[in-house]
């Protein structure tokens, strides 16, 4: 498969689906004299932190890290930033606005990790990625734009020059991350599509998305999110049942081996789960029984595999 190619100094680490993607941008010789700043954008989840801070160290060698920054504080984007805070205790952390509030003190619950069951070491934030400024990574200026949809406080980054997009969650290759207000009993999906139009707006040639592979068919990507919305908007419990398996498989991947009683109780234990049971499938099983259905869902699909009284990821 042909890689697009990259501006001089962006480097793109694909991690997966537990871990979003790491961008690392450096200042390039003979551009701009060699000046910016070197900068890391989303740090993956904590039980990848360790392998975080190595390819960071692996690519930069002696030279400094002077910014950590995410596109939002989910779990998967800001996993890592307290080991590279640790690591690189000289750079700065930046974060989109609208959660500043909860990182000092440090509120578990409203930064989501709580109602989502997840992890989150606490960390730092210095600055503020504001919509509607710039900010110097590696040796170009980047625009920052509200995203609003995925989450309500995510941002995206746009180089206009040469119209490179990090798109985070709000347009993967095959579609978008869940839409988590939904999940709160909030209207969200008109701000799915509102940030679509963004995106289609800036006219990327190139996007560097939350998780996947870099692509350039911009085009054909948003169409496929579009038919995506469209679906999530007119059945609501489907998108209610992909964010239930979403999250059951993203503490698979975290686990990888689990018993199954165990992977149901904590399911059952986890606010957004009961939430989404009471709001959207409380009239057809027990909370229990659906959380068994779930487990059951991920095995047919082929994403997880039964071993005896253990699931597995798969």
């Amino acid at each position: 498969m042909l890689i697009p190619a990259l501006p001089a100094g962006v480097s793109v680490f694909e991690r997966g689906w537990l871990s979003a993607n790491n961008i690392l941008l450096r200042p390039t010789p003979g551009l701009c004299g060699g000046e910016g700043t070197t900068a890391l954008i989303d740090t993956g989840y904590c039980t990848h932190a360790t392998q975080t801070v190595a390819l960071v160290e692996q690519a930069l060698g002696t030279q400094p890290l002077d910014l950590v920054l995410n596109t939002h504080l989910h779990s998967d984007h800001c996993g890592g930033n307290a080991a590279l805070q640790a690591r690189y205790p000289a750079a700065q952390t930046a974060i989109p606005p609208g959660q500043a509030r909860f990182i000092q003190p440090w509120d578990a619950n409203a930064l989501s990790y709580t109602p989502t069951g997840q992890e989150c070491p606490p960390f730092r934030a210095d600055q503020l990625l504001q919509p509607g400024q710039d900010i110097q990574l590696g040796a170009s200026r980047w625009q920052i734009h509200a995203a609003p949809g995925h989450d309500p406080h995510a941002v995206v980054l746009f180089e206009p020059q040469a119209r490179v997009l990090v798109s985070a969650d709000a347009l993967w290759q095959n579609g978008f991350g869940v839409v988590f207000p939904e999940l709160e009993g909030e209207h969200a999906f008109t701000e799915v599509g509102a940030t679509l139009d963004l995106i289609e707006a800036l006219a990327p040639l190139t996007v560097i998305p939350g998780h996947g592979s870099v692509f350039t068919d911009v085009a054909a990507a948003l169409e496929r999110a579009r038919r995506r919305l469209d679906g999530f908007m007119q059945a609501p419990r489907k998108h209610a049942h992909y964010a239930a398996k979403v999250l059951l498989k993203f503490k698979l991947l975290e686990l990888q081996r689990v018993p199954c009683a165990d992977l149901c109780a904590w399911s059952a234990q986890t606010p957004y789960f009961r939430t989404l049971h009471s709001t959207h499938f409380s009239d057809t099983d027990p909370l229990a029984r659906w959380a068994q259905a779930l487990v059951d869902d991920l095995v047919r699909s082929g994403a997880a595999v039964r071993d005896g009284l253990d699931v597995l990821n798969q």
